[in-house]
């Protein structure tokens, strides 16, 4: 198997990498730096459990193979809270009861976060539509987009 160096900065921190071709970012992301709030779950990208930001934008980590994000700049879920503190919109999904198993929450918080980044203050239709990509099983999201709603009223 092909190995390449690669260097990625992961939630702000900067780091080299020696990864096999078919290392998906994924992969990287849990096994290589325990980072496992990023959920594996359908290896196919239809669930959106495994969703982080890749400059900026919401990707599937499974349909992502590390090398790929080789100069880029990667966001998990552990990156939202970096010094302990829930942000506004973590503390929405807990206050709203937007979580329930759990399972999908770390992909539905980067996108949200990536829709608030994009627009401050979306409709409900918007909040629905940015979440599309993110299969929850447990909420009827509709809790879940309450909380998203809540935090883009704190400016979130």
């Amino acid at each position: 198997m092909t190995r390449h160096t690669i260097a990625v900065s992961v939630n702000g921190a900067l780091d080299r990498f020696e990864v096999e071709s078919n290392l998906t970012l994924l992969q990287m992301l849990r096994e290589r730096l325990a980072l496992t709030g990023t959920k594996n779950g359908c290896e196919a990208g239809e669930c959106g459990a495994c969703t982080v930001l890749v400059d900026g934008e919401p990707v599937n980590a499974c349909l992502v193979l590390a090398v790929e994000a080789d100069g880029c700049e990667v966001l998990t879920v552990e990156g939202l809270a970096p010094n302990g503190q829930l942000s506004a919109l973590q503390a929405a999904f807990s206050e709203h009861n937007a979580v329930q198993c759990g399972f999908c929450t770390p992909g539905m918080l980067i996108a949200a976060y990536a829709l608030l980044k994009r627009n401050a203050h979306p409709t409900e239709a918007q909040i629905r539509e940015a979440l599309v990509g993110n299969l929850c099983r447990c909420t009827g999201y509709a809790r879940i987009v309450e909380a998203i709603q809540a935090a883009a009223g704190e400016g979130d």
